[in-house]
């Protein structure tokens, strides 16, 4: 009997919660033969995984299918038993980040996209959701309208595949609905349709999920820290002094003692307007200041500034997000946010203890 004969049966049963074969994500552990007995162990991110019963019988019936007088004995352990192991509803993503504002209109989904696809250029396994159910955004900004996510039977319950957008997946509400339908949805539908996208996606093992809230402190956003356990939270705002005001009630939902998600940074969007002919003109059209005012209130940093140009809207217009242009102006300013964004996480995840469920009574 051959070991790597073996593995490559094993390709063939998928982890219930990421629909990726078990061989791929390393499951597979301590494979030893003898004589007619196959003994492997299968780690667990934690025991109390649904589907380990089917996870152990297909595991038998794929080495069976090859060779079908040995006797399979497969080990259910836990990955790291030492470890405090996540629960919820995302165990294979290691850091959470939502990015919120205040109010609309200030670039947040520009900024969610850039996010995503600037950490996915500096190297990072990377997700982006959009949880604004009432105005999607992001099948726009990759030129993904109209298409529909696939659907895949993993252990007889159906599951959402996200679509790819350059290499990334990526979630909406967008991808459901049509272009122009009207979204009425209350609380409760609300809550349901977001822990679908956690529980029901096929999400692959992530280093970031970038999510893309709604504007405001509704109740997408206190599902969503009841959902997950969110790692930090990016606030975006204009220079203006009433974007500011809005978004330091988003951030303050967040600092709330029973939530306790920490800023990780602020991105001052529109920071100035640059004219293409004029590169080094700067005009200050919504005021300046704002982004540091929000960064000192939030006790955070400023992640970056992003200048108004006509660029960025029209590479999101066009599907192409400008952090995928070299050498433009918008691509750097996005870029600085992505490395900065990786700082703050590093420096979060080493300072403070792991970010729990929120449990909201009443």
């Amino acid at each position: 009997m051959d070991k790597n004969k073996i593995l490559e049966a094993l390709k063939t049963v998928k982890d219930p919660k990421s629909g990726q074969d078990i061989v791929t994500l390393k499951m597979v552990r301590d494979l030893k033969i003898d004589g007619k007995n196959i003994n492997f162990t299968i780690a667990l991110p934690n025991l109390d995984t649904k589907n380990k019963q089917e996870l152990n019988f297909s595991c038998i019936v794929a080495v069976n299918q090859i060779y079908p007088k040995a006797n399979v004995n497969v080990h259910l352990a836990s990955a790291n038993p030492q470890a405090q192991q996540p629960t919820g509803a995302l165990p294979h993503v290691k850091n959470i980040i939502a990015v919120a504002s205040g109010k609309g209109g200030v670039g947040k989904s520009t900024v969610s996209t850039n996010l995503a696809l600037g950490l996915k250029k500096l190297g990072a396994r990377v997700g982006l959701l959009d949880a604004d159910l009432y105005g999607p955004s992001i099948p726009t900004m990759f030129g993904l309208q109209g298409q529909r996510p696939k659907i895949r039977d993993v252990y007889g319950k159906p599951k959402i595949v996200p679509l790819d957008a350059y290499g990334m997946p990526v979630m909406s509400m967008g991808f459901i609905i049509e272009p122009e339908q009207a979204v009425v949805l209350r609380g409760p539908r609300l809550s349901g349709v977001l822990k679908q996208f956690f529980e029901d996606c096929l999400w692959p093992p992530l280093d970031y999920l970038i999510i893309d809230l709604p504007p405001g402190t509704g109740d997408i956003q206190l599902s969503l820290v009841q959902s997950v356990p969110v790692t930090g939270a990016v606030i975006v705002t204009t220079p203006q002094e009433v974007a500011v005001v809005d978004a330091v009630k988003a951030m303050n939902m967040f600092l709330l003692p029973n939530v306790n998600v920490p800023i990780l940074g602020v991105v001052e969007n529109m920071s100035w307007f640059t004219p293409k002919e004029l590169p080094n003109n700067k005009y200050y059209i919504f005021g300046q200041g704002g982004g540091k005012q929000l960064a000192k209130k939030s006790k955070s940093m400023l992640l970056g500034q992003v200048p108004l140009v006509q660029g960025i809207r029209e590479a999101g217009d066009a599907g192409k997000p400008i952090v995928m242009q070299d050498n433009h102006i918008g691509a750097e300013a996005m870029m600085k946010v992505a490395k900065n964004t990786i700082r703050q996480v590093v420096m979060r995840n080493e300072m403070l203890p792991p970010t729990g469920q929120v449990q909201m009574n009443g």
